[in-house]
C-alpha cells in the first residue's frame, strides 16, 4: 500500500489485494457503517474469501478500520498540501486549503454515513485531545508550506497557527449535520470572500478586515 498519496475509495480493481480490502472496507463503511460492516461483507465487496482478509489483516476488522482510518488521513493531508502548494499568496493558499479539504470530506461516502448515523464513531478524534494528531499533520504538511506567504521573522508561529485555524474552520463545516453554516466552503467565491475576511487580515494587517460601518 502507497500510504499517503490519494484515497482508496476508487482503488481499481487490479489493486494491489490490501488496497483493494481497505477499499472494500471504506465502501462497506460508507453503506452500513461502522457498527452493521463485518468481516464476510467486507470480503465480499473485495472479491476475496474472509479467510484472506485476516491473513492480510490478521488483527480483524480493528485493525482494518485502523489501517482504513489511517491512510484517508494522510492521504487526505498529501492531496490538500498539493493544492496548497500552488497558490500565489496567502489569500490563495488558505482560500485553497479550506476550499479542497471541505470539498474532499463532503463527498468521502464513508465519513459522510459516520457524521449523519454513527457520530460517536468519529467524535473522539475530531474533539478535546484527540483533535491534536490532526493538527500535528497539519502542522508538518500545510503549516510549511504557508510559511512562503508569511513574514519572515513571524513565519513557522503564524502558520502553525493557521493551519490548525484551518483544521478547526474544516471539520466544523464538514462535520455540520444541519448543513447551517452561513459561509459556503464548497464555493470558491464565498470561501475567498471568508479567508480576506477573517483570516488574512490577522496576519497581513494591512489588509483591510471586514467594513463594521455599515449599519
Amino acid at each position: 500500500m502507497t500510504v499517503g498519496t490519494q484515497s482508496l475509495l476508487d482503488a481499481p480493481a487490479d489493486a494491489p489485494l490490501r488496497d483493494r480490502i481497505l477499499s472494500a472496507t471504506l465502501r462497506c463503511i460508507g453503506r452500513w457503517g461502522v457498527t452493521k460492516t463485518t468481516l464476510d461483507d467486507i470480503a465480499r465487496a473485495a472479491g476475496c474469501s474472509r479467510a484472506t482478509v485476516y491473513r492480510a489483516f490478521p488483527g480483524g476488522k480493528d485493525v482494518l478500520l485502523h489501517e482504513a482510518a489511517t491512510h484517508e488521513i494522510l492521504a487526505f493531508f498529501a492531496e490538500v498540501a498539493a493544492d496548497v502548494d500552488a497558490a500565489s499568496d496567502l489569500a490563495d493558499a488558505l482560500t485553497r486549503a479550506l476550499l479542497d479539504a471541505t470539498r474532499r470530506l463532503r463527498r468521502h461516502e464513508a465519513l459522510q454515513y459516520l457524521v449523519a448515523h454513527e457520530p460517536g464513531v468519529i467524535l473522539p478524534y475530531t474533539s478535546f485531545d484527540g483533535i491534536q494528531p490532526l493538527l500535528d499533520l497539519a502542522a508538518a504538511t500545510v503549516a510549511p508550506l504557508l510559511e512562503r506567504h508569511l513574514p519572515t521573522s513571524s513565519a513557522p508561529q503564524q502558520a502553525a497557527e493557521l493551519s490548525e485555524w484551518l483544521v478547526r474552520v474544516v471539520l466544523a463545516y464538514a462535520l455540520d449535520v444541519d448543513d447551517e453554516a452561513v459561509v459556503d466552503l464548497t464555493d470558491p467565491a464565498d470561501t475567498r470572500r471568508f479567508v480576506t475576511t477573517f483570516a488574512v487580515p490577522g496576519v497581513e494587517p494591512d489588509q483591510p478586515g471586514p467594513d463594521r460601518t455599515q449599519p
